[in-house]
């Protein structure tokens, strides 16, 4: 048991800083490549903060871990909306934009109810179980490419958000090809085999504990592999800055759904197993909560107290799980 959580600690240790450096090292050489500071914050960056979520959802399905998978998305949307948004919004209320509350936020409802059809076989289609298939795996990854396209259409005219991204890229082009490669292997190295080691410590944790996988990845794993953007977000609420919450948010739920969930589910269909209607129901809530907030009183602000009640769905929701393991 104690060995299974130490190589699930350090499972996710090796994956956090093999998506830091991989993103560090692809960085540099897409600068050096002469790859815009635009496409580079939009594909190499984005892909780095959601590379723990991927590799650990990609690796459970080779492995035959559809719970794990399946968990680690939903317990990872949930933890990105309820916990980070409201620990941000208790820090420093969030001033929404329109455009997030017209555009971006409803994507994150549509990511829900969409994860919701794909995940009611039983339910919609009378099949013996629900799983997640070949077929929905490829529409989720469609739905992926709208979504980078729209992505790609808007920040083509946010002349600031490229001259951000810009400033945070000047280093990354000081970096030697040499040890650019060097970050590259190394984070690439980092994010197989801490993923093989997590999932591995997870399993054992699971069985340990006498709960399933589905739990596991809806509580302990989806919580870890949220860490960077936790951080990130923490980061921004401390200075001010908490617009880049709700984008960390909205394109983390966005891209854990349709491309990590898509891929996952094309290596190998997904049975979802322990996850059921209760877990589904409760993101696509969080995401109603996240945009429903955002309109206090025509402000377009997520006030303190509809901080701690988001943390306060969240204690209950987990406290369920923990209750029904």
């Amino acid at each position: 048991m104690w060995l299974d959580i130490l190589l699930l600690l350090i499972g996710l240790a090796l994956i956090l800083f093999g998506a830091n450096w991989l993103t560090d090292g692809a960085s540099a050489v897409a600068k050096r490549w002469g790859v815009s500071d635009l496409v580079i914050g939009l594909t190499v960056v984005a892909f780095g903060t959601s590379a723990p979520e991927l590799v650990i959802s990609v690796v459970s399905a080779i492995h035959g871990s559809a719970g794990l998978a399946v968990g680690n998305v939903v317990g990872s949307n949930i933890f990105n909306v309820l916990v980070i948004i409201g620990c941000v919004a208790v820090l420093a209320p969030i001033k929404v934009d329109k455009g997030n509350m017209t555009n971006d936020i409803p994507l994150v409802i549509l990511s829900s109810l969409a994860l919701f059809v794909c995940a009611n076989s039983m339910m919609l289609d009378g099949l013996p179980e629900n799983v997640i298939s070949r077929s929905e795996g490829l529409l989720l990854l469609l739905f992926f490419m709208i979504f980078m396209r729209y992505t790609f259409s808007i920040a083509r005219n946010a002349v600031n958000g490229a001259e951000a991204v810009d400033g945070a890229d000047a280093d990354a082009k000081k970096i030697p090809l040499w040890k650019s490669a060097l970050l590259i292997a190394a984070g690439l190295a980092g994010l197989i085999f801490g993923g093989e080691w997590f999932v591995d410590g997870a399993s054992g944790v699971a069985r340990g504990l006498n709960v399933s996988e589905s739990v596991i990845g809806l509580t302990i794993v989806a919580a870890g592999t949220s860490l960077p953007e936790l951080a990130t977000s923490m980061v921004a609420a401390l200075k001010k800055n908490t617009e880049l919450a709700v984008g960390n948010v909205v394109g983390s739920c966005v891209f854990n759904v349709f491309m990590v969930l898509g891929v996952s589910a094309v290596i190998r269909p997904l049975e979802l197993g322990g996850i059921g209607n209760f877990d589904l129901l409760t993101l696509v809530l969080a995401s109603v909560l996240f945009w429903f907030f955002g309109w206090q009183i025509r402000t377009r602000t997520i006030t303190r107290v509809e901080g701690i009640l988001l943390l306060a769905v969240y204690v209950a929701y987990t406290s369920v799980l923990i209750y029904n393991a």
